[in-house]
């Protein structure tokens, strides 16, 4: 689900820095001079059960860790990606803060090294992780983050309102890419034209179906996920991508896109019929639909098809990294604090589910099943995607013993992305990658939105980039991916 952040003033962040580093002198203290307090950092509001939560898990970790005390500082969704960033260059002493930019700011040396600690103070955490997770964290030879063990390969689906497909006798199941959805789209807008019949909005990218992004899907550089081609292309001009994105103009022309999709941060939220169609991203961990039901408070609110492959790559072995800073004075005590997040059910649970005995009950504690209560809401947990090992978590009495299986079935058959492990050096084309985002932010969102003529505009972004120096940044990426790829013979 996106986040749309906001702008911050040079004054904001200057004070932002100040109160940061306020934070993290008071992270390093501790009301009673027996303890340790560790801090850590997260995006999101304060859950309104915090005070009896972080008892509750301070209880369970003394029970391991006598000494450590843990404390949560929680920092707005619009506000973390820029704080997260004053706290970096900053050198704030945080202890554990939830990772944004992690190949950036490994390579620049923010974090603490944690591959030796890995193997001694979390080895019991660390061998419960998908080695997929370490081969995709792994910088320079050395791992600097602590991932969420999840979902290791996820898919981009087509996310379908049941509401709508029950009312006007719709079925989804034939849909295998975007340009399946033109029946559907066409059928529901002639309806409902008042009604986003593809709800997508500024920040939204198209996806080809087995593609990696090396530099992330803001920038166009892409490989071949199943590495039968090995050339380093830009996305845009491929025949798949330049495909789907005439397809998506044609639905804009059509009416089935928002008009101002290229410009709007518009929250199509699950649980409203504001929407027939939208693009979520699912994993083995979401049992299906299971997860985004939950979200839109129903059962049945919400059906999936998939449109992309499902490899475990660096993409998603990076979609949730805790990191211990290289000036925290508790890197011992962070990494035991992961440890404990990663093995420990009871402590783990108390924070994602919410509250035995509040938010949720045992239903057949010995098979770890549960039942949420009226009290099971927003603002009462903690996301599981950014907390701990997904693998011990209790599963609502409603997921079959038959899903849960499906579930360690898919990620054992999972293939590898060609690109997984693939880190690349960019310290010698910064000023080039500046140039092709400042590129890119022109064009991304009119093309990814369909509001723009695919081939024109390409041909046109294409000649700026090559002015920002794409070509040498593409040499770079292409030599140190033969490398890559030549080393892992």
């Amino acid at each position: 689900m996106k986040k749309w952040g906001k702008v911050l003033t040079f004054a904001t962040v200057a004070m932002s820095a100040l109160t940061l580093a306020a934070c993290g002198s008071k992270g390093s203290s501790s009301s009673d001079s027996d303890k340790t307090v560790v801090s850590m950092y997260m995006p999101g509001d304060k859950p309104k059960n915090y005070s009896a939560m972080i008892k509750a898990a301070n209880k369970e970790i003394q029970k391991t860790y006598p000494k450590i005390e843990l404390d949560m500082k929680f920092i707005g969704w619009g506000e973390y990606a820029q704080k997260f960033s004053v706290m970096v260059t900053s050198g704030d002493d945080y202890d554990l803060a939830f990772s944004q930019d992690y190949t950036t700011n490994a390579q620049k040396g923010a974090y603490a090294d944690m591959t030796d600690m890995l193997k001694t103070t979390a080895k019991k955490a660390y061998e419960k992780v998908d080695p997929a997770y370490w081969k995709g964290l792994t910088v320079n030879g050395k791992i600097y983050g602590f991932p969420i063990n999840a979902n290791v390969y996820a898919q981009n689906t087509i996310a379908f309102n049941n509401t709508f497909l029950k009312k006007y006798n719709l079925d989804p199941s034939n849909v295998k890419s975007y340009d399946d959805l033109e029946p559907l789209l066409a059928a529901f807008h002639k309806e409902n034209p008042s009604v986003a019949a593809f709800a997508i909005g500024q920040g939204f990218k198209a996806s080809p179906r087995a593609m990696e992004f090396p530099l992330g899907n803001s920038l166009p550089f892409v490989v071949d996920s199943d590495g039968k081609d090995t050339k380093v292309k830009n996305v845009y001009d491929t025949p798949e991508m330049q495909h789907i994105l005439e397809t998506l103009h044609s639905y804009y022309l059509k009416g089935y896109i928002p008009q101002d999709a290229a410009t709007s941060s518009t929250q199509y939220n699950l649980q409203d019929n504001t929407w027939f169609t939208r693009q979520e991203t699912v994993g083995p961990y979401d049992y299906g639909n299971t997860a985004l039901n939950n979200s839109a408070g129903q059962k049945d609110k919400i059906v999936t098809e998939p449109i992309t492959d499902a490899y475990k790559s660096e993409a998603q072995a990076q979609v949730a990294i805790w990191t211990i800073s290289k000036t925290s004075k508790h890197k011992k005590e962070a990494m035991q604090v992961l440890n404990l997040l990663n093995t420990d059910p009871k402590l783990l649970n108390n924070i994602v589910w919410g509250l035995q005995g509040q938010q949720w009950n045992f239903t057949d504690k010995a098979a770890g099943k549960i039942k949420t209560t009226n009290k099971y809401k927003a603002g009462y947990f903690i996301g599981a995607w950014m907390m701990g090992n997904n693998d011990i978590l209790y599963t609502q009495d409603t997921i079959t013993p038959q899903q849960i299986q499906e579930r360690k079935d898919n990620i054992a058959n999972a293939k590898e992305s060609a690109a997984l492990g693939f880190v690349p050096d960019t310290s010698k084309v910064k000023t080039e990658i500046t140039n092709i985002s400042n590129v890119m932010s022109k064009y991304s969102d009119i093309l990814n939105t369909g509001t723009a003529d695919p081939i024109p505009t390409i041909e046109k972004m294409d000649k700026e980039l090559k002015g920002a120096g794409f070509d040498k940044v593409q040499k770079t990426l292409q030599e140190q991916y033969d490398k890559f790829l030549a080393d892992k013979k």
